[in-house]
């Protein structure tokens, strides 16, 4: 076994690492880029090295800066996680260059398996089934166009060098094949290099389920069961669960074995995963196959009992596979939860910020959180967005949903947008329940996930009222050397007529007036908006109980001071809330360029297709904007002219910025 290995890699999978290798008394080595400097992965490992800037081609993706650091270090294998250089072959080749081990297979079964169109056809040599599609070399846009069109709408546009999500694009008309290659092109050069892309036939009703395989280097392999993953925004996945629901043992064991062909095919080693799309007649068809350890390996871990970074090291330290297939069963159900710093209502868009709060749930033996952050330190616009995984295990599926679902309740985060709402809200759906699993589940069940009822948001500003009035008198009683005076009450006290409040508060792009009116002791009438509510509340700390409409609440309330004013984060009950209470209005200049156009997050301009002067249509796309592995268009509202733009391609840009201004063509 290696006495010290690097870590070519950051946030959770880093952590993740270092714990297994720390219970196996094997030092570590880290390696950071300039925005990870204070990042918990550094201060966890034995020892780090700076390799470069922020940016990942400027850090994480500079192999021979990463090999110099191992070879300084006395590492004698490093560990790749996933993402960056973990199925990188070039990279694997430089490792044993230098008589480094790389913890993972062999460069020739990552060289045969990164290329989507040439596993196809090693695939379709092993007797794995595959989708109908196209995997020619001919790249032409109208030979892909044609193949598409041959084989009937709608298709799935993928890159050849791909994953994760990134240069693919569902296409479901004839008419939109162009705009989506264009979009799926571009995605794939700027994230692989690579902007080769392979056609499939799309099936719309169809399950994600991936089995985990295991190699030694004696070939012997073993797969220890399926995950289902059809739980995804974007073509990226964020619930997980082992064993996939509803599969017999008979399909079970005929999607294990068709895996280990795979892997057989390409004299695998180490962890892989094998991706199957699952058909409603029980067919199911290759997808890819990820030559590294997967973000959802927890689940596994969970209902076999294995630690599977302990298995990487022992196989890539030659030893043998820890257990054979007859010692591998099933024990309960576990489902992954991906927390991330993201705005499900605007369409998944990722979100920057620091984590001024983060309260996790209690972890045990049914509750597992891998985490790379920690409170006060800030999502940035470098990297992926997730928070944490969530991971939770019970006796059955329905056990693990509940433990699942009050986890997610216990979750405090404040200081960036995060999807924990909506988590809640997926492990509630009826659908969800019922295990009525597809990789469109999101789109089909937009009304649930995505409700209009703004109810339960009026219910909670009329708490973040309660508190705020409720808080200075608090603070007061808390602090005053005198307690009873009445010239050191803040309870809005006027003659002959109730106590009121006023707070005007923003949260997200809206705002709102909450009037709260002391009509008793601790009873109070709130207003927000147009709707009153009748509420009773006391305020101990930071807990606010409090009864609105006869709804008997508790909420945790964090607060904390900015130049921007005062923030409030409102925990408890059906949603989470975070608002900013409004200073008030001096008579300031209010005014503001209501045409520019703002760019929605932290990231870089990647294309621009406007410059002054340029007469658009509406829906026409004037600017692209790329952070946190996502693409977002700028598009025109309405038929007008483009005045002024004011960043190129490459300019790293704040939230918030104008990116351009426009001028809509009077009608």
């Amino acid at each position: 076994m290696f006495s010290k290995i690097l870590i070519a890699n950051r946030g959770e999978i880093a952590c993740r690492v270092i714990r297994t290798a720390n219970v196996l008394g094997i030092k570590t080595v880290a390696v950071f880029s300039a925005a990870d400097r204070h990042a918990r992965h550094v201060a966890l490992a034995d020892e780090a090295v700076h390799i470069g800037g922020p940016a990942p081609a400027d850090s994480y993706l500079q192999m021979q800066r990463i090999i110099d650091a191992a070879v300084a270090t006395g590492s004698q294998a490093i560990h790749p996680g996933y993402g960056f250089l973990s199925e990188n072959a070039a990279f694997c080749q430089l490792c044993a260059a230098h008589d480094l081990t790389f913890i993972g297979p062999p460069a020739s079964a990552i060289e045969a398996m990164g290329s989507k169109s040439a596993a196809k056809r090693i695939m379709q040599e092993a007797d794995v089934p595959l989708l109908p599609g196209y995997h020619g070399d001919d790249q032409n846009e109208d030979v892909l166009q044609q193949a598409a069109d041959d084989m009937g709408y709608p298709v799935l546009l993928k890159a050849v060098a791909g994953g994760g999500g990134k240069g693919m694009r569902q296409v479901p008309t004839a008419a939109a094949f162009t705009e989506a290659l264009a979009a799926a092109k571009r995605e794939a050069l700027a994230g692989f290099g690579d902007d080769n892309m392979l056609v499939e036939k799309y099936l719309q009703a169809a399950r994600h389920v991936e089995v985990q395989v295991f190699c030694d280097n004696y070939g012997q392999g073993v797969y220890l069961f399926e995950r289902d993953c059809s739980v995804q925004r974007r073509h990226q996945k964020i619930i997980e669960e082992a064993p996939a629901p509803n599969i017999s043992d008979e399909l079970r064991q005929r999607m294990g074995e068709a895996a280990l062909r795979a892997a057989a095919a390409v004299d695998y080693a180490g962890a892989g995963t094998v991706e199957f799309l699952l058909d409603t007649d029980g067919q199911f068809y290759f997808m890819e196959m990820n030559t590294r350890l997967q973000v959802e390996h927890p689940v596994t871990e969970m209902i076999t009992g294995t630690d599977l970074v302990e298995w990487q090291l022992q196989i890539a330290a030659n030893g043998h596979l820890p257990k054979t297939q007859a010692e591998l069963a099933i024990n309960g159900h576990a489902i992954e939860a991906r927390i991330y710093a993201e705005n499900p209502e605007q369409d998944f868009l990722p979100a920057a910020g620091t984590l001024w709060r983060l309260r996790e749930p209690a972890q045990g033996p049914y509750l597992r959180i891998d985490a790379g952050v920690i409170e006060n330190d800030e999502i940035g616009v470098f990297y992926d967005p997730m928070i944490a995984k969530l991971i939770v295990w019970g006796e059955t599926r329905a056990i693990a949903l509940q433990r699942l679902n009050q986890a997610l309740g216990d979750y405090r985060i404040a200081g960036v947008t995060t999807n924990v709402d909506f988590l809640r809200r997926l492990s509630a759906n009826p659908a969800f329940l019922e295990a009525k699993l597809r990789t469109d589940f999101i789109e089909q069940q937009q009304a649930t996930l995505f409700p209009e009822d703004n109810s339960v948001q009026a219910a909670a500003l009329a708490n973040v009222g309660l508190y705020l009035s409720l808080a200075p008198d608090a603070q007061r009683l808390a602090s005053s050397a005198s307690p009873a005076s009445p010239w050191d009450l803040h309870d809005a006290w006027r003659m002959n007529a109730a106590s009121q409040w006023h707070h005007e508060v923003a949260f997200g792009e809206q705002e709102t007036t909450i009037s709260v009116i002391r009509m008793g002791r601790s009873e109070y009438e709130v207003h927000v908006g147009e709707a009153t509510f009748n509420a009773t509340a006391t305020l101990q700390g930071e807990v606010l109980t409090s009864s609105v409409d006869g709804s008997e609440q508790q909420f945790h309330v964090f607060s904390r001071t900015t130049r921007a004013g005062r923030e409030l984060a409102l925990f408890g009950g059906l949603q989470s809330l975070v608002c900013r209470v409004k200073a008030p209005d001096l008579g300031a200049d209010a005014s503001s360029d209501a045409a520019g156009f703002k760019a929605p997050m932290n990231g870089t301009v990647v294309a621009m297709f406007a410059s002054a002067g340029t007469e658009v249509a509406a829906g026409d796309t004037l600017a692209i904007m790329e952070a946190m592995k996502m693409e977002h268009a700028i598009k025109a509202p309405s038929a007008g002219v483009v005045t002024d733009v004011f960043y190129a391609v490459g300019d790293l840009v704040d939230g918030g910025a104008d990116l351009l201004s426009f001028e809509a063509t009077a009608t």
